[in-house]
């Protein structure tokens, strides 16, 4: 994880914070104390004028109300000299005019520099509204930066205002007053501010301490590593925070734990099985699917990843991933090819919490493949052993008739009629036979009985039984090699597929046809042959002719008595021994039938 810089840290955020708050504190009450004090200072300066004017006022105001005589001054002479007595009694006093009402002429003024003024006409407003309206007024201005404060105040005689005091204060005193206490107030705001600063640092420390101590617990447990804990500071709400982060990581610890070792169970056993299984999400798309599935389908589990079930499994144009959620029933997916069948059975179950939400969907595959071939070959078996049974037994029944409603009296019939009974009866027999042998070959506890036995004299020994049976327009060629072949095998059971095949050969054999005989070893086998000079059988079929019950031409099969079982019975023979069975044919001109017994050289040079 990337790391945190200084300035978008907690630590440096807590800091801000508490020195923010304490600025605006500070802000809020600088703002409320100057205010404050302004207004006291102001009002203090405007009272102490005020008293000093209306103690002006009223020395005026008898001067203009008095009656002069020749030897008194005059009124403009005892104002001046008031003025000029007023000169000691407040340093803040810039100027002070007087102000006739019946003539609004100023007839007095303390500056020495504006005596000029002196009886001319007062132009100020201030001054006219408080000789028409007679109340006291006054105002704030700038005069070349510096603010002055002026008061017009009425002299009255008798409730009749006779004149005016009009004052002229600077106010600039109080005013660097103010500043130089805001500069106080500043410079311990910034002190403050700093020291503030300093024990937010220290106090956010002892806060954001054990919380960084947590983020890089959260990392490492993040990573796997469940060993590191936090350290407690203290008993306060973080060092109980604290303890219950380490808490916590304890029992992920062992949650982490016991979900691995569940986690390794899991894929131990959909490694191990045989079935394959394949979970979904719950949109239907794969994120898991084992070996065995992947086998099976084909595909590798990278490429399957995140694709949708439908489509793995080939349904998408048969089923929705909704209808899949609601298939209760198995269902088949055939993937056979020509010569090739490949058949699965898909089991569905639902990933379903308590409140019905879907999370998925699990999928196992079955290989079901040898089950129906079993199946369809026991169908096709049984269908065929019916079908053998019902032809002698329908014509044995014909006949039966036949002679039980009087043809046992006819002595040409009736002999006929018993022949073909005991030959249809004979060959039930027969089939019932290999029926039996085919199911001893079957059995699990089926054991043979084996011998050494020098195979070449054996061959021939069985060749010569044949030979004394045959027709005499067929002949035997002998391509026996003169070494002997000694081998380890159930004579009984080799005899039995010695004559099977070659009783197959005689069958189909033309008039002046040739039986030819071979043995030859090869890669530890020996490899017989039996070839004849028959119709021979068509490539398409030549594998099927080791089936139970197939015959390439049935009309004629049954006709020489045979029960479609004879290879059949030679295959499982020839498997037992270790060995295989197979068939080369050239249509029109013959078949060779070949089979195979192990055999091993050095057991050959012992006997020799």
């Amino acid at each position: 994880m990337k790391k945190v810089g200084f300035f978008r840290s907690i630590h440096f955020k807590f800091v801000l914070i508490y020195v923010l708050l304490i600025f605006v504190a500070m802000q809020i009450i600088g703002v409320y104390f100057v205010g404050e004090l302004e207004e006291n200072l102001v009002g203090n300066f405007t009272k102490s004028i005020k008293g000093h004017v209306n103690l002006l006022t009223y020395s005026i105001g008898e001067e203009m109300e008095k009656e002069r005589g020749e030897e008194d001054p005059t009124l403009e002479e005892a104002i001046d000299a008031i003025l000029k007595d007023r000169d000691n009694s407040s340093n803040d006093i810039s100027e002070v005019q007087v102000i006739d009402t019946r003539s609004r002429r100023v007839i007095g003024t303390s500056a020495q520099g504006n005596q000029d003024i002196v009886g001319k006409k007062t132009t100020e407003v201030l001054i006219k509204n408080t000789l028409t309206f007679g109340k006291e007024d006054s105002d704030i201005f700038r005069d070349k930066g510096r603010r002055l404060w002026v008061l017009s105040t009425p002299v009255e005689a008798n409730e009749e205002v006779i004149g005016a005091v009009y004052v002229i204060a600077e106010m600039e005193n109080i005013f660097e007053q103010m500043d130089e206490i805001n500069s106080i107030f500043m410079t311990g705001t910034a002190i403050a501010l700093v020291i503030t600063a300093i024990l937010g640092i220290l106090l956010a420390r002892t806060i954001t301490r054990p919380m960084s101590d947590m983020r890089k617990q959260a990392l490492v447990m993040a990573k796997g590593n469940f060993s590191r804990k936090v350290r407690v500071y203290g008993d306060d709400e973080i060092g109980q925070l604290a303890v219950t982060f380490n808490n916590l990581t304890k029992k992920l610890q062992e949650s982490q734990s016991s979900t691995e070792g569940e986690r390794r169970k899991l894929s131990s056993v959909l490694a191990n099985m045989t079935d394959g299984v394949i979970s979904t999400d719950r949109r239907g798309r794969v994120n898991l699917i084992n070996e065995p599935a992947a086998q099976l389908l084909n595909v590798s589990s990278e490429t399957v990843m995140n694709q949708p079930i439908i489509e793995v499994l080939g349904l998408e144009e048969e089923y929705k991933f909704e209808d899949l959620l609601e298939e209760r029933e198995s269902i088949i997916l055939d993937y056979s090819k020509k010569n090739r069948p490949f058949v699965l059975r898909g089991n569905f179950s639902v990933i379903q919490k308590e409140t019905g939400f879907v999370n998925g969907l699990i999928t196992v595959l079955h290989d079901i493949t040898e089950q129906e071939k079993i199946e369809s070959e026991r169908r096709e078996f049984v269908a065929n052993v019916s079908h053998e049974l019902r032809t002698p037994l329908t014509t044995m029944r014909s006949y039966l008739e036949a002679l039980a409603e009087g043809a046992w009296k006819d002595e040409e019939i009736a002999p006929s009629f018993l022949s073909v009974t005991q030959n249809e009866t004979e060959r039930m027999i027969r089939l019932v036979n290999d029926l039996l042998q085919l199911s001893k070959m079957d059995s699990k506890d089926y054991r043979l009985k084996t011998g050494w036995v020098n195979f070449n004299k054996f061959y021939d020994h069985i060749i010569d039984r044949f030979e004394m049976t045959k027709n005499d327009d067929i002949t035997f060629k002998r391509d026996l090699p003169k070494e002997a072949y000694f081998v380890d095998i159930d004579e009984d059971k080799i005899t039995q597929v010695l004559y099977n095949v070659i009783s197959n050969s005689l069958k189909y054999s033309p008039e002046g046809g040739q039986v030819t005989f071979r043995v030859r070893a090869s890669d530890g086998f020996i490899i017989v042959s039996i070839t004849d000079q028959g119709v021979g059988i068509p490539k398409n079929v030549i594998d099927k002719i080791f089936d139970r019950f197939y015959r390439v031409d049935k009309a004629r099969a049954r006709n020489l008595g045979g029960t479609g079982l004879g290879l059949a019975i030679a295959k499982e023979m020839v498997v037992a021994h270790g060995g295989k069975i197979w068939a080369e044919s050239v249509d029109g001109k013959g078949t060779t039938v070949f089979f195979t017994l192990p055999y091993e050289q050095e057991e050959e040079d012992d006997w020799s």
